[in-house]
């Protein structure tokens, strides 16, 4: 009988994500009241937004290679350590630049979230499971979106928001020690079996990898399909996480109680998002489907749900609002787990988190751009709905780009050519 230690790890990954959307969260949900304590308009939060996406990006480049290098339990520790002491310093805010530079630190921080779970599921998952165990854990997000609002509204009633930075960066230390204690590689796992090692390492094109390094990943095309995938997808799940707020307050009319309850809607029907794009793929494997194509039509479909969801801007009351842009959310997050799960259908082992690094940094500039800088200025001057058009259109792009340039996702199974 086969030990199951793989899905406590999940849960792991699952609560360790949680935490880290916990921690960026705060500033967007808390938004109207944290501008109006430090005298910021919408364009000092756009480039507040901006640093953390700025620094998010670069970290993603540092904390991919630095994960493949120290492996998978060393770098997701230091990681955790980073962006749980960033969160308690937001505490101490008192101006705009204080602010920017904790969220520049949390950015770099939070950036080794994802490379370290994809890597951890990559290690611990053979490849048919793979993108349902990543759209479990990153489900993470979407209960951190739901029940975030609410308990930081609550708290923020009571205790005032800079209390709810220490209560994150709190939960953050606890997670470390959770991880540190526990997360081991199969193979060295005091409660794997042989049973359980032997469903984890089933996938025999995985036994014999080459050796990528981070600069030999950057000449396979399928690194730039992966990359400019998450470029154009990525900053719309940031336009709506940081966005949100504002726009329910400023155009739908809600008060922050009622921002604390929309929100954990749109984020509750994320996580089913997240949950069914990993089985559809994973189901159409099932069924002797290619991966490649498999993981394509998934993606594909959920594309295709954007532009309908855009149409959120010209709703006719609030709740319809909240069912176009639950779509988006719901869309976005099944589209993301499935484009992350095909680097590990692609890549070697040893170069996943390398590749994961690349396209968060893509990914991460586009959302300093897109949905942290030039919103700040639209929404300004132009109002939301140029924005929502934008995001509509940003999917399709993205499934063109991995369309053409990763191929049939065959596995990788020798290093580039000189």
């Amino acid at each position: 009988m086969p030990t199951r230690t793989r899905w406590w790890i999940l849960l792991l990954l699952f609560v360790v994500t949680t935490n880290n959307y916990l921690d960026r969260i705060v500033l967007n949900i808390l938004s109207p009241v944290i501008l109006h304590d430090l005298h910021l308009n919408k364009e000092h939060f756009g480039w507040v937004s901006g640093t953390f996406q700025l620094c998010y990006a670069i970290g993603f480049l540092l904390m991919g290679k630095l994960i493949d290098r120290f492996g998978t339990r060393t770098g997701y520790a230091w990681s955790i350590i980073v962006w749980s002491v960033a969160a308690g310093l937001h505490s101490l805010s008192r101006s705009f630049i204080d602010l920017g530079v904790y969220r520049a630190l949390l950015g770099l921080g939070e950036s080794g979230n994802f490379p370290a779970a994809i890597k951890a599921v990559t290690e611990w998952f053979p490849k048919k499971d793979r993108a349902l165990a990543t759209g479990i854990f990153n489900a993470g997000t979407t209960v951190a979106a739901m029940a975030g609002p609410p308990a930081f509204v609550w708290v923020t009633h009571h205790y005032g928001w800079r209390t709810c930075f220490l209560l994150t960066a709190s939960t953050g230390i606890i997670c470390l020690v959770w991880w540190w204690l526990f997360y081991r590689a199969p193979q060295f796992h005091p409660g794997v079996n042989a049973a359980e090692l032997a469903i984890i390492q089933n996938d025999p094109a995985e036994t014999k990898e080459p050796d990528i390094s981070w600069s030999e990943a950057l000449r396979y095309r399928e690194t730039w399909g992966f990359a400019l995938g998450k470029f154009f997808s990525d900053p719309v799940w940031w336009f709506y996480l940081t966005w949100l707020a504002l726009y329910f307050s400023e155009v739908r009319g809600l008060n922050l109680s009622q921002i604390g309850w929309a929100l954990p809607v749109v984020y509750l029907t994320s996580g089913f998002g997240s949950v069914a794009g990993g089985w559809l793929s994973g189901w159409l494997m099932g069924r002797g489907w290619p991966n490649g194509r498999a993981r394509k039509v998934a993606l594909g479909v959920f594309a295709l749900c954007m532009p309908v969801a855009a149409t959120a801007i010209l709703a006719p009351n609030v709740w319809s609002a909240v069912a176009l842009i639950s779509l988006a959310t719901a869309a976005h997050q099944a589209w993301s787990a499935n484009l992350y799960t095909t680097v590990s259908d692609v890549f070697p082992k040893n170069a996943v988190a390398s590749v994961t690094g690349i396209g968060g940094a893509a990914g991460g500039f586009s959302g300093f751009l897109f949905s942290a800088v030039l919103p700040g200025y639209i929404i300004q001057h132009f109002g939301y709905a140029p924005m929502f058009v934008i995001m509509g259109s940003f999917h399709l792009i993205a499934w063109l780009c991995v369309h053409y340039l990763l191929g049939r996702m065959d596995k990788i199974t020798s290093a580039p050519a000189v």
